[in-house]
């Protein structure tokens, strides 16, 4: 099914973290808190100003954001749990992980290598 939010509302998918188990203890899923992280799924056209404009919204679809535990209306579509909030709850964009910068000792002489892991480096 197609959902298309209103006006400034974020259609958002919270992005399940990964299981970290301390000390051989697992936790249960009533017990793990809610994850921060959410995925836009779907935007509005924007919120109308006092002058009755429509200003677009800053998030686009794809992004990736960090909101409030307790934030937005939670609606189930097609069987899958979603967010549906105003722009203003979203605390702040995620950015795309930076690259890592390594430097390796060689007998003769430094190598500085860029990228992650599980990327192809680069030699400079």
């Amino acid at each position: 099914m197609k959902v298309t939010p209103l006006y400034d509302r974020v259609l958002l998918k919270r992005l399940e973290e990964k299981e970290v188990k301390k000390g051989g203890i697992i936790i249960p899923d009533t017990a793990k808190e809610k994850p921060q992280e959410a995925e836009v799924i779907a935007v509005g056209k924007g919120r109308v100003n006092d002058e009755g404009k429509i200003v677009p919204l800053e998030v686009k679809k794809g992004d990736r954001v960090l909101i409030g535990k307790y934030s937005g209306t939670e609606v189930t579509i097609d069987g899958v749990e979603h967010i549906i909030l105003r722009e203003e709850e979203i605390l702040a964009k995620l950015g795309r992980a930076r690259r890592k910068e390594t430097t390796w000792q060689n007998k003769s002489h430094p190598v500085k290598m860029q990228g992650s892991p599980s990327s192809k480096a680069s030699i400079s």
